[in-house]
């Protein structure tokens, strides 16, 4: 027999796979598990170690990181316990019993219902409502979220994204017959971008005025005058920062100056955190303060439904400011929701309701509102996500420590501040906007 015929009658007499589709089969499961879970999970340690190892331990020793922890082990644990009891009578039923649609409840048990835990867990477990106990609950469905509160008095809402919601919010919370606001003092406390010539990446400021950036005209930058600097023009005006500046109510905010200056000379020493992703990236970014490591400062802010970004968007805003606040105001942060916030506490005021002069503004750096050497404006304004800011974890946390300082002291000297508004004290060193 030749070599031929012998390899001819050896594929004759191979026998078929016990597993028709095996290799088929396999392939596609190789392919899903890298795809949802090896994929997934390699980027996740990939992306925990940006900030090296010391920011990676720093993180997961936080308190909501352990909350988030829990509820997830908690909930994989009950979820568990579930799925071994009823899995065990609907694989009883299947494998024994036959029933028209049989065949549809056996396929639809293998789809994943699955709902990642730990991003809930992360997504609630604020550092106020976890640190400060805030643990009573009233619902408020006439606004964007609930009102939290603890047993010392410390109150907290999320007032959403934007001028609407949160004016509406705290419309809808400062009007509830549940609460007397007479005495009470207001910190509005959020996340900013900020301006690389006064504040740098994960860094606190204390307003003194808050200037709306959406009130006025618009004209496209592609069809301004060639000795115009931006298309953006002063309500009643008819060309960029002309003089005088118009009076229009809701345009500037001009706060309780002293107090402040008194919560800046109580917190400026609050020590923040600084990492090596954080220096890399400063590194990268032209300005007066985008160099230095996180610090309290105080220094004003505009604010406005439109997101914007670039150099040129922050020339504008750094003359912007200081144009409606007659030249004291000097530009470090820029957010979207505090007019809204600061026209209601207005409202709210005049009918009896809050003391406007109890109200603080603070705002944590978590990215630049401009791009940096190595981008241009498009590609860094695509970098801009909300949790995936820079700086968004240490504008988070300085936000708690910052704020947290304030509420701390005023909870704690209630007799003294109760009804004496706290201001500058003689002597103290006054803001840090010059350096």
């Amino acid at each position: 027999m030749t070599e031929l015929a012998q390899k001819q009658r050896s594929w004759t007499l191979k026998q078929p796979s016990p597993l028709p589709g095996f290799g088929l089969s396999l392939g596609y499961t190789l392919f899903y598990l890298t795809a949802i879970v090896l994929i997934p999970l390699a980027a996740i340690v990939v992306r925990s170690l940006d900030g090296g190892t010391a920011g990676f331990a720093h993180a997961i020793a936080q308190p909501r990181v352990a909350a988030a922890f829990r509820v997830t082990l908690e909930s994989a644990l009950l979820a568990s316990l579930l799925a071994a009891s009823y899995g065990f009578l609907i694989a009883w039923v299947l494998a024994r019993y036959d029933f028209p649609g049989r065949r549809i409840v056996d396929a639809l048990i293998d789809l994943p219902f699955a709902l990642p835990t730990a991003v809930a867990g992360i997504s609630l477990t604020t550092p106020w409502v976890e640190r400060d106990h805030l643990d009573k609950i009233y619902a408020m469905p006439q606004a964007y979220h609930d009102v939290r509160m603890n047993a010392q008095g410390e109150m907290a809402v999320l007032t959403g994204q934007g001028t609407a919601h949160a004016a509406s919010t705290i419309m809808a919370v400062g009007l509830d017959p549940r609460f007397d606001f007479s005495h009470a003092y207001w910190i509005v406390a959020g996340i900013a971008g900020g301006n690389p010539n006064v504040v740098s990446l994960g860094s606190a400021a204390w307003a003194r005025y808050v200037v709306d950036g959406d009130l006025g005209y618009e004209i496209d930058a592609r069809e301004i005058p060639p000795d115009w600097t931006t298309g953006m023009i002063p309500m009643r005006k008819s060309k960029p920062f002309e003089e005088p500046a118009p009076q229009i109510e809701g345009q500037a905010y001009a706060l309780n100056a002293p107090l402040a200056q008194w919560a800046f000379n109580l917190t400026r020493n609050t020590p923040l955190d600084d990492s090596d992703k954080l220096k890399q990236i400063r590194a990268d970014m032209e300005g007066a303060a985008a160099q230095r490591p996180p610090f309290v400062t105080m220094g004003d802010q505009l604010s406005s439904s439109t997101y914007w970004h670039g150099a040129l968007m922050n020339d504008w805003a750094a003359k912007w400011v200081p144009y409606f606040t007659g030249g004291k105001g000097v530009f470090a942060t820029t957010a979207m929701e505090d007019t809204g916030t600061l026209q209601s506490l207005q409202f709210l005021a005049r009918a009896g309701r809050v003391d406007l002069n109890r109200v603080m503004v603070l705002r944590t750096v978590s990215n630049f509102d401009r791009q940096p050497r190595s981008l241009t404006a498009p590609e860094s304004l695509a970098r801009q996500r909300i949790g995936a800011y820079a700086a968004y974890l240490p504008a988070l946390e300085a936000a708690y420590r910052v704020g947290h300082t304030v509420v701390n002291e005023l909870l704690t000297h209630w007799t003294q501040y109760e009804n004496t508004i706290p201001s500058q004290p003689q002597g103290a060193t006054t803001d840090l906007l010059t350096r």
